[in-house]
């Protein structure tokens, strides 16, 4: 069983990283910067990441290094995607 105190700070990650993926897609609304939209999906991967590892290690029954890898592959995900977003820069639409 995960303790309280970790699953809190968990849970408190996905809060931030939610809420800067929803203010990256609002300023894609305002702004139309395509890349923002990049940095959004980017913070849900990271913010998804952080709390999948406990839930694979302790739902699923799986070794800790199983969950550590899916927790780091989807925070990887998430890091490629604004590597992208900066990658592209503001001045460059979408095709």
């Amino acid at each position: 069983m995960i303790s309280l105190p970790i699953v809190l700070v968990k849970l408190f990650v996905l809060i931030l990283s939610l809420a800067v993926a929803y203010l990256a897609f609002y300023a894609y609304q305002r702004s139309r910067m395509y890349p923002m939209v990049y940095v959004s999906i980017g913070f849900i991967f990271i913010g998804v990441g952080a709390i999948c590892e406990g839930l694979i290690y302790s739902v699923l029954n799986t070794s800790l290094l199983s969950a550590a890898v899916v927790q780091a592959g989807l925070v990887s995900i998430g890091m490629i995607f604004i590597l992208r977003s900066i990658m592209i820069g503001p001045s460059q639409e979408a095709q």
